[in-house]
């Protein structure tokens, strides 16, 4: 429901509602040839005019130099309604600093995720099969929470330098991680081993 100062349209409305599914259900925002072909249009500029116009009326905002950069108002929650910031992949990479910039937000309702609206949350896209028999596959979108892990959490872990995504355990008080995957071996680190995330949540895309 729009609740800004200045009214919509119905198309905007429409296309709004549009963006805003296309959220929910992909976890990402679509790209003005996706709306274009929602609608049936023969040129993606007349989208552009209602998307400008949605950003005019602060209905929706604009991540500069992303595709997929349109996001709701700069406000970070609605209730329980968070925006979360994506981080590329897992385990090609894993942010360390925190200034680090996004490739995109996802809107999730923290409720779903069973975290109070507060916890710091960041999501990053799963690469590989090793987590396979835990029922998080190739292209999955995790959800995870910065604290300390307990045995059996899954955590997104830097493991001598290594970005990965495994199952946190112990064996005689040392921790190693292990994949759900019978065809990859635990993994000890030689040196350090840095749990940057535990897993809360996740999402996977329709396609």
């Amino acid at each position: 429901m729009n609740t800004m100062s200045e009214p919509l349209t119905d198309r905007q409305q429409q296309v709004l509602d549009f963006i805003h599914a296309h959220h929910r259900q992909h976890g990402v925002a679509p790209v003005l040839r996706e709306i274009q072909a929602h609608f049936g249009l023969a040129s993606p500029f007349g989208i552009k005019r209602h998307v400008d116009a949605l950003i005019a009326k602060g209905a929706l905002r604009r991540l500069e130099g992303k595709a997929r950069g349109l996001l709701p108002p700069a406000h970070p929650r609605r209730g329980a309604l968070a925006e979360i910031p994506l981080f590329g992949t897992i385990p090609a990479g894993l942010p360390v600093e925190a200034e680090q910039e996004p490739d995109s937000y996802i809107s999730v309702d923290t409720a779903s995720l069973g975290v109070r609206p507060n916890t710091r949350l960041f999501a990053l896209r799963v690469r590989g099969d090793s987590m396979v028999n835990a029922s998080i596959l190739d292209r999955d979108i995790v959800f995870l929470t910065p604290r300390d892990p307990h045995p059996n959490d899954i955590v997104a872990a830097l493991i001598d330098g290594e970005s990965t995504l495994k199952r946190y355990l112990l064996q005689r008080g040392r921790p190693f991680l292990r994949a759900e995957n019978p065809r990859y071996p635990d993994l000890l680190p030689a040196e350090e081993l840095v749990i940057q995330g535990v897993m809360v949540g996740l999402l996977r895309p329709l396609s």
